[in-house]
Order: C-alpha cells, then structure tokens, then sequence
C-alpha cells in the first residue's frame, strides 16, 4: 500500500493559521507578517467585541433608519460615528482577509517547492515579489507601515482616552509616562444625553435604538463623568477632595458604587494609567498621539496618490505626443521646479488659509514634478520599441497604447518614487503643522503636538519625543520598503 505523503495532509498549524506554515516552511518574512497582525486583531476584537458589537448593530439600524427617515438620521449622525463603523469593519474584515492571503501564499509556496525541479518561466511581478522577500528589512518595514495604519484605522477602538478632552488638568497636567491618577466616579451620565422618541412608529423605534447605541459609542471609555484627584478623606456622608491647591467636597450620594456613613468606599474611585503622559492640558498623550496617525499618514497616502497620478498622465502626455505638448508640459515642469516649493505652500496657505483639505491639494501640486519627468524619460524610450511601434503599425488609438502598453511599464519608477515620497510628505505635513501652518488645534497631527511641547522640552520631554519617534519610525520604515521595492525592481540587484 502506498504510505501517503506529508503534504496530503496538512498539519495542525496549516490549518489554524497558514502562516504558521510559511514560518515551517522557512518563509520567515510573509509568516511572521501575517502572525503578528493576526494576532493583533484577534487581541482587539477580544478586548472591544462589546463595542465592536454594539457599532455594527447601529450601523446595521442607522442603514434601515436612513432608508425610513434620511431627515431623522441627519439629525443624530455624527462623523464620530462615522468612524467608529469604519473602524468596526476594519477590526472584522482584516482578520478573515489575512487568513486567505496566508493561505493562498501558503498553497503557492507548496506549488513553487514542488515545481523546484522544473524549469518555470516567471513573470517580472513574481521576479519582483521573489526579490522583494529576501530584504527581511523591508519586510519587517511592511509590517511596521501595516500596523500603523491599521492603528489609524482603528484609533476610535484602540484608544484609551478622547484625543480633545480636558479632564481636571489642575491634577492630570504635564504628568510623566506611566503615571497613574486616581478619579472619583460620579453618578452623572457622561455626555449630552439626545431625548427619545415619544412616537411608538417605525421611524421612532430605529431613531430610539440609534440614540441608546450612538450614547454608548460615544461614551465607550468612560460611560460616567470621572473627577481626577491627588488625594481624598471620607467625613461623614462626604468625601473631602484636593485638587491641586484647592479642597473641595462632595456628598457621597452624589458618586457611584455602595457607600454610606461608617462603610469602605466602594465602587467611586478607579485609577486610570497614562502609559505616554500627559500634555499641558491635562490630554493623553497616547490618544493624540494614535488620533494623530490619521491625519499623517491620511495625508501622505492621498498626497502621494495625486502628486503620482497627475505627474504620470503629465509625464506620458509630455512624452508621447511630443512637439508642442512636451514643450508646453515640460517649461512648466521647469518653472514649478525652479520655485521654492514651502515657498509656495507658505504663500497659498496664507493666502486662503490653513486646512487639510488645502493642504493635501497643495502638497499635491507642487510634488508631481519629479515624476513627471521620471516617466517621461521612459515613454521617450519605450515609444521607440518594436512592440509600440507594432501596435501603430495595427492602427491601435493613442489611447489604447498608453493605458495597455506604455503605463505598465512605466509603473516600476513610479512605485519607487512614491514610496520613498511618503516619508518625506509626512515630513513636510509634520513641519508644517510645527510652524502653526498645518492642520490645526484641537485635532491632533504628529506636527502639531510636537509644537505644542516645544517650549517645555526639557522639562516634559514626553510631550514632543512620543510624536518624533512616531514620524522617525514611519519615514524611516516608508524609505526602507522603497529601497526594498527599488532592489526588487532593478535587475542588476537581485541575487
């Protein structure tokens, strides 16, 4: 009888988790990529299922509801909502995602071990991907990128704290890293409590369990109001408080928990724990600083999409068509280029003011340059091709040849610009915000919460080195993969 082979059945770690798999099968890189994230998701939906839980089912009644009544889903939306659903679908759809690519790259990683033998004619993708994985430092930066963007993603789950709240900063202000601060509880309901409906119709119900679910969304840390103290006595049926300098009393039967004349307290104070510390303001840093991803790699990721497409269309236009149009296209090249171009964002922000929608446009327009004169030196070479100059000969339109022949093979300068201009976008956003000219207080960008500790360096140090490390580490990661992908892509450096 013929004894099976060990891959008719696969073991135990293949079919809990295929990256397990890749890690056996000494596929280190996408292993410990798909490991690590995994983990990661499967830790938050642990930790915030609840949440998690209570946002899709108001999603779920907020679709029905603005399919009833738009009016009375306008009246109660919130983009804070918003982005509790998105991060809610991000936290469940990742994970399932992740266990298909790992196992699929398991599959055709068995497919290539058995195919080992036989000669195999790869494309110039799987070359670049075959050489892309053995920089282990580039893979590494991948995850890195992967996780902080899924950080952002998931600010409004994983953060501990609201990034604008100003919580008794007599007591929480300019505290270092790892402080713990004690709170009474209060019995007051936290927030701005939206009546109910007093109608028993369709629409009322749906708007009834929208308002029970948004009210507990929007008070997913702290559902009852905290009071930060440095120290309490009980007397009586009070409780004697000091905030900084000042005393204060309050009745017990005004806090949450069991508690009366002659008993422990119980149940009114918690202790919350600021691991990054806090600002001058009394704000964790930790939250501003994961609310602050958003705004970061938000606008490197959109300015880098722009300023790359405009400059490829630029590039294949100026290229291809030649005469006056490359004339045209390039002099104005020259022209954006010879201009300073903060120069030119100082001017435009000045001019109309500072938002991050301007500042994505801004940044956009004066980045497309560089690509556009990288791709117009490929089209000057490839158009010369035999195939370029077979798909005229078939009467092909401009069109077709662009967008089917020369665009793909223009891709690979282009992606090797873009990566490495992530970095220096988010660069740029961060100074920006640093000199007051980006995006603006209270919302929190890496920038402009270094700014904001500029004036206490030495003393509360925390407040600017939690954000520096943060752009140092994604500038850094973000060059590190477009190295990577530029090795990957260039022929004479693959092994």
């Amino acid at each position: 009888m013929k004894e099976p082979k060990n891959n008719d059945r696969p073991p135990l770690y293949d079919l809990l988790l295929p990256g397990f798999g890749l890690l056996f099968m000494k596929k280190k890189g996408p292993g410990l990529f798909f490991i690590i994230s995994f983990t990661l998701f499967l830790a938050i939906l642990f930790w915030r299922h609840q949440l998690i839980l209570v946002s899709i089912r108001s999603l779920i009644t907020g679709t029905a509801l603005l399919v009833t009544s738009p009016v009375s889903f306008r009246q109660i939306f919130t983009y804070e909502i918003l982005e509790l659903w998105i991060a809610s679908l991000y936290a469940l759809l990742v994970p399932p995602l992740l266990f298909w690519l790992s196992a699929r790259t398991l599959k055709k990683a068995r497919a290539e071990k058995e195919e080992d033998s036989k000669e195999k004619e790869l494309s110039l993708r799987e070359i670049g991907w075959h050489s892309f994985k053995k920089h282990t430092i580039a893979l590494y930066a991948s995850v890195t990128v992967f996780i902080l963007y899924s950080v952002a993603f998931l600010a409004p789950l994983v953060s501990p704290f609201s990034p604008f709240e100003q919580q008794d900063f007599l007591v929480t202000a300019y505290k270092q890293p790892f402080t713990r601060i004690d709170a009474l509880v209060l019995n007051e309901q936290k927030g701005v409590t939206i009546p109910l409906r007093k109608g028993n119709t369709r629409s009322d119900r749906l708007t009834n369990a929208l308002i029970s679910d948004f009210q507990v969304l929007k008070t997913r840390n702290e559902p009852q109001k905290l009071r930060f103290i440095d120290s309490y006595r009980i007397e009586g049926n009070s409780v004697i408080y000091k905030q900084g300098h000042r005393e204060k009393v309050i009745p017990l039967d005004n806090l949450a928990g069991e508690s009366g004349y002659g008993k422990a307290p119980s149940g009114f104070i918690v202790t919350r724990s600021f691991f990054l510390g806090t600002d001058q303001y009394g704000r964790d840093i930790l939250s501003r600083v994961i609310y602050g991803s958003r705004i970061s790699l938000s606008i490197g990721f959109l300015v880098v999409l722009i300023s790359v497409t405009l400059g490829t269309v630029v590039g294949i236009s100026s290229g291809y068509f030649g005469g006056i149009v490359d004339n045209t296209l390039m002099r104005i090249v020259d022209i954006l280029i010879a201009f300073p171009a903060l120069f030119l964002i100082l001017i435009i922000i000045a001019t109309f003011g500072n938002s991050i929608f301007l500042i994505v446009i801004t940044l956009s327009f004066t980045g497309w340059m560089g690509v556009a004169r990288i791709v117009r030196s490929q089209v000057l070479s490839l158009k010369e091709q035999e195939f370029i100059l077979a798909a005229k000969s078939l009467g092909l339109s401009n069109l077709r040849i662009i967008f089917r022949h020369l665009m793909p093979n223009t891709l690979t300068p282009v992606i090797v610009a873009a990566t490495l201009r992530i970095g220096s976008i988010i660069l740029t956003e961060a100074g920006l915000s640093f000199l007051g000219l980006g995006v603006q207080p209270p919302t929190p960008s890496w920038g402009n919460i270094i700014n904001e500790g500029r004036d206490s360096l030495l003393n509360h140090w925390w407040i600017s080195t939690f954000p520096g490390i943060a752009i140092l580490t994604t500038v850094v990661c973000f060059n590190l993969i477009g190295d990577g992908v530029r090795d990957a892509l260039d022929p004479r450096m693959r092994g």
